[in-house]
């Protein structure tokens, strides 16, 4: 069966239907007007945008250099750096100093830890720029001579007590343990100190051992042996 032709009064009201929208609400025809301007406008801004992320780009990699003197172990050394150069990479990479270790490059491991004028740092989130003129010391700067005689007291105690096992966190650990020493003589807090309320005189019990060096992480779970390692470098010290 054909369904009669709409009359002219019918076809007006669809038009009307299709046109009129209700109040708040975007007809389908408004909607696709709409999209379109905003395509439009889009397509001509990314050109843009993408120009200037690209000389952002371009500007960013580009390297900017400065001169410092970071006086290492004993020995200044001149040199010419990026001023992004860590403190670490300018160790490893321009000194050959590889003591210290890269290990997860966020500050979280301790692998990297230094001394700088007298306080342990990480030497991965540390610009070279910064260490300019400062004095630092790194795992190979504690020992007096290649000799195992000429160990330093904290060195000794990590060996004769086997406080490492793959070794790749022992220079951190050891460079923490002996900034930690000369911290304990100067009355430096911890938290532990505060909890057990010993903060006129604190002594290097195993949980002040523990709060204190718990920067420095050691995959192979050598902790027994490390926290008895800085009590026998603390005992050798006071003796």
């Amino acid at each position: 069966m054909s369904l009669p032709p709409c009359s002219t009064l019918e076809e007006e009201e669809v038009v009307e239907t299709e046109s009129a929208s209700p109040s708040g609400e975007f007809s389908r025809r408004t909607f696709v007007k709409a999209a379109g301007i905003l395509g439009t406008a889009a397509a001509t801004g990314i050109p843009r945008i993408a120009a200037a992320e690209a000389a952002q780009a371009a500007t960013a990699s580009t390297p900017q250099t400065i001169s410092v003197t970071l006086k290492v172990n004993g020995k200044s050394e001149a040199l010419t750096l990026d001023t992004r150069t860590t403190l670490l990479d300018a160790l490893r990479e321009h000194l050959g100093l590889t003591g210290s270790k890269k290990g997860c490059d966020h500050g979280q491991c301790g692998a990297c830890t230094v001394i700088v004028d007298g306080r342990r740092v990480n030497s991965c989130l540390t610009l070279a720029a910064v260490a300019d003129g400062a004095e630092i010391t790194t795992v190979e700067g504690l020992a007096q001579g290649d000799d195992i005689t000429g160990l330093s007291p904290v060195q000794a105690a990590f060996l004769e007590h086997d406080a490492f096992q793959c070794g790749y966190c022992t220079s951190g650990q050891i460079c923490s343990a002996t900034a930690l020493l000369e911290e304990q003589k100067q009355g430096t807090l911890s938290t532990v100190s505060f909890e057990t309320g010993n903060v006129s005189n604190p002594q290097l019990t195993d949980n002040e051992i523990r709060e204190r060096m718990s920067g420095n992480l050691c995959r192979c779970a050598a902790y027994p042996n490390i926290v008895a390692a800085v009590r026998a470098a603390a005992r050798s010290a006071q003796a």
